[in-house]
């Protein structure tokens, strides 16, 4: 993630101080930090690096490439995507298999299975029979 951004005819690209020393060659450019005002001269902005949103646990929070301008300058944005369905049915089975793992001493043979027990069971093992699977499941409630 770059932590400049130049920019072309109003349109922001990323950028760094590298590409701004070989763009202004063969004028001397001092190094460490550069002030804001300098930065400008040159349509040049620093990019205010933001915490990535809360996701759910079946999504995944990617910055976007391109910062986009705030009332507070130039900021990371993101977006939020589902998992692939394969990595998303695999965490709703490792949630399902935990809750089946609960309640596996309420199966052994010197326990007596209640009938609510039983159903819970199976719901959770229906569970990937959904038609939202993975992405919409209707977790049932433990007895």
């Amino acid at each position: 993630m770059s932590n400049f951004v130049r920019v072309y005819n109003g349109t922001p690209v990323p950028y760094s101080l590298s590409q701004l020393k070989l763009d202004l060659a063969p004028t001397s450019i001092p190094s460490g930090y550069l002030p804001d005002d300098f930065l400008r001269q040159y349509n040049v902005y620093r990019v205010k690096q933001t915490p990535p949103p809360e996701c759910g646990e079946l999504q995944v929070a990617i910055p976007n490439e391109i910062p986009e301008l705030s009332s507070e300058g130039w900021e990371v944005t993101w977006t939020v995507i589902d998992l692939p369905e394969t990595e998303a049915e695999e965490v709703v089975r490792k949630k399902r298999n935990a809750f089946l793992e609960e309640t596996d001493w309420t199966a052994l043979s010197d326990n007596t299975l209640t009938p609510e027990m039983a159903s819970y069971r199976q719901a959770l093992r229906d569970i990937t029979d959904q038609a939202g699977f993975p992405y919409e499941v209707d977790w049932p409630e433990k007895p």
